[in-house]
């Protein structure tokens, strides 16, 4: 049997929604439950940035529109989450275009609306797109060097490997 990608990690994001999912129950809207994962995140000191905002381009051409999953998570799991009353092939087609869009290899969709429990999917995107990753390190280099902007430098830190975020309590 296959090892799961990013085990311990997972293990402990997930545990973080639980532990909201159990303090504050359901019917929230996503913006509630994004500021109390922050706060676990941070009471549980797993390294986070929230709401990124990643570049995008279009046949080589930087676009003005960028995407926001709402978490990465240790450098290198997507986390989306929904207050919806169940999960839909567009809420997983959105994680995984995250995936493909950043080279992750993990996305993790957790839905806080559905009762009476949280439902979590594990999403894997195998093939690593090297060529996608490399352009938005690109991007977010060229934004650094043009902007001091604390956003862009994350970014820049984040494509360049380095640790961007862990907050704690």
């Amino acid at each position: 049997m296959d090892e799961l990608l990013y085990k311990d990690e997972s293990y402990k994001i997930i545990g973080a929604c639980f532990e909201v999912y159990k303090t504050k129950g359901f019917g929230f809207t996503e913006p509630i439950y994004q500021e109390c994962l922050q706060h676990e995140f941070s009471l549980q000191q797993i390294p986070f940035v929230p709401q990124p905002s990643i570049p995008m381009s279009y046949k080589g051409i930087t676009l003005v529109q960028h995407f926001v999953p709402d978490f990465i998570c240790f450098e290198k799991i997507i986390l989306e989450i929904k207050s919806v009353s169940a999960l839909t092939d567009a809420h997983r087609a959105q994680t995984l275009n995250y995936l493909h869009a950043t080279g992750f290899e993990l996305g993790i969709l957790v839905n806080f609306g559905q009762f009476p429990k949280l439902t979590y999917e594990r999403l894997a995107c195998n093939r690593r797109n090297s060529a996608a990753r490399n352009h938005l390190s690109r991007i977010g280099e060229q934004m650094a060097s043009n902007q001091n902007n604390s956003l862009y430098s994350r970014l820049f830190a984040y494509f360049a490997g380095k640790k961007l975020l862990c907050l704690t309590p």
